[in-house]
């Protein structure tokens, strides 16, 4: 029986619920390219199944933020997944921030060793800073979701190192996510 995983690429490309912008980047176009990497490399393996919140790059979900994350909750919990993972890339007044981080609603759950191994590989693939897994139980995809759920930020888009990796090295991203999935589950590469 497949795994079933839920990709969730933040924030709506216009309209409500866009997200952060940095040195020319949109976080919108960041996370449905590391999401369609991340499906693609997961409909290779036959040991999982994957569906998008967004399909094409213009998709908008909802009329609201609110709206919007909802639809994300109810898209994954409808079907129903196995596994929520939310994509984004994140921002800071302070542009020395930089770093990769993934957020839990709560600590020692399957959300939070799913996040320490996901957070683990994308520090290995794509040589960003690790600050760790962190927990927020107002985050509305993971408070809402029926299912272990992770929202995974980046990088920063603010952060001028970040920005390239954000820019330059999405694959690597991806590829970082899938081999957190494959590590978590005991999976063969």
């Amino acid at each position: 029986m497949a795994i079933k995983i839920f990709i969730d690429q933040g924030h709506n490309p216009s309209g409500p619920n866009t997200g952060a912008e940095g040195f020319g980047l949109k976080e919108q176009d960041i996370t449905y390219q590391v999401g369609k990497e991340l499906a693609e490399l997961l409909r290779a393996d036959d040991r999982f199944e994957v569906r998008l919140s967004r399909n094409t790059p213009e998709e908008r979900l909802g009329t609201s933020n609110t709206t919007s994350l909802a639809a994300r909750v109810r898209a994954a919990n409808a079907w129903p997944a196995d596994y929520f993972i939310s994509i984004h890339a994140n921002a800071n007044t302070d542009p020395v921030v930089n770093g990769t981080e993934v957020y839990v609603y709560r600590k020692y759950t399957q959300s939070y060793y799913l996040a320490q191994h996901i957070l683990s590989a994308i520090v290995d693939v794509v040589g960003t800073r690790d600050n760790g897994v962190r927990v927020n139980p107002s985050l509305y995809v993971l408070r809402r979701t029926n299912m272990p759920a992770v929202l995974v930020e980046l990088a920063y888009v603010t952060n001028a190192g970040d920005a390239e990796k954000l820019e330059t090295m999405q694959p690597e991203f991806a590829r970082g996510i899938y081999e957190g999935l494959l590590s978590y589950f005991g999976l063969d590469q």
